[in-house]
C-alpha cells in the first residue's frame, strides 16, 4: 500500500501544473521540509552565478543554455540594491525582468539574492545615495571611531530604507511572476557580519551594549535550555544561567558578548527586512553564513552571522526567516551540514565550493539523499558551463533521480554515503552501514587506497532509494555495495536482478545491460566504478 501511494505520487509529480497560482511555501513530509511549487514538490538542482554576472543581461546571455545543458533547474541569482534603485523612491526593475525573462526562456528557476545592505559583510552593493550620506546612514566604526565601509545596523534609517527598496522588488517579483513562479526562494542579504572588530561600536551600539540584553533573547534562552547548541549553553552557564543584565553580564566579558550582541542587531534587523518582503510577496526566505576558520577570533571572521555557535541568537532574533544555510568551503562538509540540517531547520546549501571543486559531485548526493537537503548550488558555476566534468554528469543522475529522491524524502525510504573528509583533508574511508526497508547495506569506497582527498577520492559517493518492498535504486560513483537481511525472515541476502541504465525525460526507466554475473561478482555486490556516474535498478531477496 505504500509503495503504490508513492507511486500516485510519481504520477502527480509528472503532470502539468494545475494548481492556482500561489507562492512557492515550504511543506512538510515525514520528517523532511521540501520546497512546494505550484502544487508539487521541487527538488533545487542548483547553481549561484558569481558576485557580478547577474547584473549584465549581454555577459549572461551565452550562460543560460549551458546552465540547463548541465541539468541544473535552479540558479540563484544576486539582485543588488543599487541597480534597482538608483535613485532613491525611483525604482528601476530592468535587470530583474531580464534575469526572470532569460531564466524562463531556458526552463530554468530562479533563487534571487538580495544584496542589499551588506553582501560579504560590506556595504558595497548599496546605491551611491546611501553611501553618500553617512549622516543619515551611519557606518559601523571601530574602537578609535573610524568608521568601516558597513553600515550599522543600529541605524533606523538604514532598516527603513533597506525595508522599502526590498518590499518593492519583492511587490514586483509578485506582479509579474505570480503564475509562473519562475522565483522560488529570496536570500534576505548576503553573509552578513562584522568585519574587522566583533562589533560597532558607534554611539547608538555603545549605549545598546550598556543596556539590558533584551527580554526576548533571555526567554528563548530559558525556554530551550535543553536544546541550545552546546558552546551557547557552556557560555551562558559559565556566567550562572542569569536571566537578565547587560550582555557583559550575561555573557561573560570580552568578544564572546560582544559578538552575541552583533548576532543578535543583524538578526533582528534581518527579520524586520524579512516581515517586509514577505508582506509584499510570502515566499520561502533565507540568510546565508559565511562560516568560521578553526582558531580565529570574531571579527578575524564575520562576527554576528547565524555561525554554529549562534544559531540560537538567529532563531530567537528572526523568527520570520524560514531557515540558516550554510555556505560551505571547507574539507569538513559532512561536520558542517550535520549542524544545520534541524528539526527547526531544514537544510538548504546555497553555496558549496567553487563549481570545478571535485568534492562537489559528493557532496550534493550527501546532503540531498542522506540529510533531505531542499537543494544544492555550488559558487561561479557559469564558470564551468562549457567543461561541466563531473558536476554535470552528477547533477544528469539527480534530474533522473528526483521524482523518487522527492517521493522518499523525510520517510526512511533513502539515504546516501561518501567518505568523510575533516578539516585537514584526511579522508575516513571505513565501510558505512544503514539500514533501508528490510535490508542493510554497506558500502564501501573501495577504489580509495589511501586517507588523502585527491580528484579522484573525494568525489566517491552514492545514493540509495528505496523504491518496492525489495526494490531499490542505486546511482553514484566509486562505490561498492554489500547487502544484509534486516529483521525476522531467511538470514542471508543476495541479487535478484541488477539492471544498468537511465530514466527519460517522460521518466521512464530505459533499461541496459543486465549485470549479474561479472559485474556483480556473481551477485556478492552491487559496484559502480570511480569516475562513471551511472544508475542500477536492483531488486534484492532473502534465502537461507
Amino acid at each position: 500500500m505504500q509503495f503504490a501511494r508513492i507511486g500516485a505520487a510519481l504520477t502527480a509529480f509528472a503532470l502539468a501544473a494545475t494548481a492556482q497560482a500561489e507562492p512557492p511555501r515550504l511543506v512538510r513530509q515525514g520528517s523532511a521540509t521540501q520546497l512546494s511549487v505550484q502544487g508539487k514538490p521541487m527538488l533545487l538542482i542548483a547553481g549561484e552565478l558569481g558576485n557580478s554576472s547577474a547584473s549584465s543581461a549581454a555577459y549572461m546571455a551565452p550562460h543560460w543554455k549551458r546552465l540547463k545543458a548541465m541539468h541544473l533547474n535552479t540558479v540563484l541569482a544576486p539582485v543588488s540594491w543599487e541597480l534597482i534603485e538608483p535613485e532613491e523612491g525611483r525604482f528601476d526593475f530592468s535587470s530583474v525582468d531580464a534575469l526572470i525573462r532569460d531564466a524562463r526562456a531556458n526552463d530554468l528557476k530562479l533563487v534571487i539574492l538580495w544584496f542589499g545592505a551588506w553582501k560579504n559583510s560590506m556595504s558595497t552593493y548599496v546605491p551611491a545615495w546611501v553611501k553618500r550620506d553617512q549622516s543619515r546612514f551611519p557606518r559601523a566604526q571601530l574602537p578609535n571611531g573610524q568608521g568601516v565601509e558597513i553600515l550599522s545596523a543600529m541605524a533606523p534609517a538604514t532598516l527603513e530604507a533597506d525595508q522599502k527598496a526590498f518590499a518593492a522588488l519583492m511587490a514586483h517579483i509578485r506582479a509579474v511572476d505570480d503564475r509562473q513562479n519562475t522565483v522560488l526562494m529570496t536570500q534576505v542579504e548576503n553573509e552578513i557580519g562584522m568585519l574587522p572588530v566583533a562589533r560597532d561600536y558607534g554611539p547608538l551600539a555603545d549605549a545598546a551594549f550598556r543596556g539590558p540584553v533584551p527580554a526576548e533573547l533571555m526567554t528563548y534562552l530559558q525556554q530551550h535550555r535543553d536544546t541550545l547548541v552546546p558552546q551557547m549553553k557552556r557560555l551562558w552557564e559559565e556566567q550562572g544561567n542569569r536571566t537578565s543584565g547587560t550582555w557583559s553580564e550575561v555573557f561573560g566579558p570580552g568578544h564572546q558578548a560582544e559578538e552575541i550582541f552583533t548576532a543578535w542587531h543583524y538578526a533582528r534587523f534581518a527579520d524586520a527586512l524579512t516581515r517586509a518582503g514577505k508582506g509584499a510577496y510570502p515566499m520561502p526566505m533565507y540568510v546565508n553564513v559565511a562560516l568560521n576558520r578553526p582558531g580565529r577570533l570574531p571579527g578575524e571572521y564575520p562576527s554576528g552571522g547565524p555561525q554554529p555557535h549562534l544559531i540560537d541568537v538567529w532563531k530567537a532574533g528572526a523568527p520570520a526567516i524560514d531557515f540558516l544555510a550554510p555556505d560551505i568551503y571547507f574539507p569538513n562538509f559532512v561536520d558542517i551540514v550535520n549542524i544545520y540540517k534541524r528539526p527547526d531547520n531544514p537544510l538548504f546549501i546555497p553555496e558549496a565550493n567553487n563549481a570545478d571543486h571535485p568534492q562537489v559531485p559528493g557532496n550534493a548526493f550527501y546532503a540531498i539523499g542522506k540529510l533531505d537537503a531542499i537543494g544544492f548550488g555550488p559558487f561561479s558555476i557559469e564558470s564551468i558551463d562549457e567543461k561541466p566534468g563531473a558536476l554535470g554528469e552528477a547533477y544528469g543522475l539527480l534530474e533522473q533521480l528526483a521524482p523518487h529522491i522527492l517521493a522518499a524524502q523525510g520517510l526512511g525510504r533513502m539515504s546516501a554515503f561518501r567518505p568523510k573528509s575533516l578539516y585537514d583533508e584526511t579522508l575516513v574511508y571505513e565501510p558505512v552501514t544503514e539500514t533501508i526497508g528490510n535490508y542493510r547495506f554497506t558500502v564501501a569506497f573501495a577504489d580509495i587506497q589511501r586517507p588523502v582527498a585527491t580528484p579522484d577520492t573525494v568525489n566517491a559517493g552514492g545514493i540509495v532509494i528505496q523504491t518496492g518492498p525489495e526494490d531499490y535504486l542505486i546511482a553514484g560513483q566509486g562505490i561498492t555495495v554489500t547487502f544484509a537481511p534486516a529483521g525476522s525472515g531467511p538470514g542471508l541476502a543476495g541479487i535478484d536482478s541488477a539492471w544498468e541504465g537511465h530514466f527519460d525525460a517522460q521518466g521512464r526507466w530505459i533499461a541496459g545491460r543486465l549485470l549479474n554475473g561479472d559485474q556483480t561478482h556473481q551477485g556478492r555486490h552491487i559496484r559502480l566504478p570511480a569516475g562513471n556516474f551511472q544508475i542500477q535498478k536492483v531488486r534484492l531477496y532473502r534465502y537461507q
